[in-house]
């Protein structure tokens, strides 16, 4: 097995070689995949490392980059066999490019909160549609707690002039929550790569209602949980955050998979519908994203495409 590594993940799979056996390669980047003239089989794994250019050659070739890479790969290998990129025949590399609606929120407890493992609690009441509200909201579970120097760096203009002191205080009595609600997958939010091969995001947010009513349903639980009520405006106090994209931590759906090669990247085991031999094993595939932390998933159908694979090869 030979595994290349840097802003893009590339695994090469040699069945002949000892499977026990990784050899990992730093200051290495892969900026390409090569095909033979009928685009069916990728043939080399293009990679920049230390100025000089190399090529590493497999059986099969797995693309485990993240969303945003993995997209960029493909479309920087384009060809006369691919001309839109290497798996593009459909034109769907890129796109329905997801990453979660995301809000931190803090609120502010009449008793100071010395919690150090915070992160004890979700909520899924609002996952799906409820009697009152026919769209689904999203989930809401708590983060890390926070503390003076989070404040300050995520908040600069608003705490610039606070002591210290104060940050600390209010820390001391803060409850953390984190609101997810899901991202659609839209055609036009996608990932495209210019002719020196840099990456470009198009990207307009999706479910802003929903993820602003899934805010208001928190409020109205903390109104009944002691949550401390402001001595002048006489009204429960909140600090809240949207994530916007440059704080992106689940991307997702650039290579979604499907049964129909026209309108999806991969087949059902995250194998590319125009070759025989390259996969995709991140969450590029997924079609949707859900409104919950997608590492699981990606972990569960890493170990099923990768029980495939070992079919494939005994």
């Amino acid at each position: 097995m030979v595994h290349a590594k840097a802003d893009a993940d590339v695994i090469a799979v040699r069945p002949a070689l000892d499977r026990d056996n990784l050899t990992l390669l730093t200051g290495a980047e892969v900026t390409k995949l090569e095909t033979d003239d009928a685009g069916r089989t990728v043939t080399g794994v293009v990679v920049s490392r230390d100025g000089n250019r190399e090529v590493y050659t497999a059986d099969i070739v797995a693309i485990s980059a993240g969303a945003a890479n993995s997209a960029k790969i493909l479309l920087n290998s384009a060809s006369d066999a691919h001309p839109r990129g290497l798996a593009n025949g459909s034109d769907q590399v890129g796109r329905n490019y997801m990453f979660h609606n995301c809000k931190a929120v803090v609120a502010l407890s009449k008793e100071k909160n010395d919690t150090v493992f915070q992160k004890t609690l979700g909520i899924n009441d609002f996952y799906f549609a409820t009697k009152n509200y026919e769209y689904p909201m999203g989930n809401i579970q708590m983060i890390g707690k926070s503390n003076a120097e989070a404040m300050r760096g995520e908040k600069p203009n608003l705490t610039k002039l606070s002591p210290e002191w104060t940050l600390a205080d209010v820390a001391g009595h803060a409850v953390d929550f984190w609101l997810t609600t899901e991202d659609l997958p839209q055609p036009g939010n996608r990932v495209t790569t210019d002719r020196d091969g840099h990456v470009h995001l198009a990207y307009a947010s999706s479910n802003d209602a929903e993820a602003d009513r899934l805010y208001g349903e928190l409020k109205k639980i903390l109104n009944h949980t002691g949550m401390a009520e402001h001595h002048v405006l006489g009204k429960n106090f909140y600090m809240d955050m949207s994530i916007p994209v440059a704080g992106c931590a689940h991307q997702a759906g650039t290579c979604r998979f499907g049964t129909d090669p026209s309108a999806s990247v991969l087949d059902v085991n995250c194998k590319a519908h125009e070759l025989d031999n390259l996969y995709v094993v991140d969450t590029s595939f997924f079609p949707s994203i859900g409104a919950v932390n997608p590492a699981l998933t990606a972990m569960a159908n890493a170990i099923r495409v990768g029980e495939h694979l070992a079919s494939r090869m005994s």
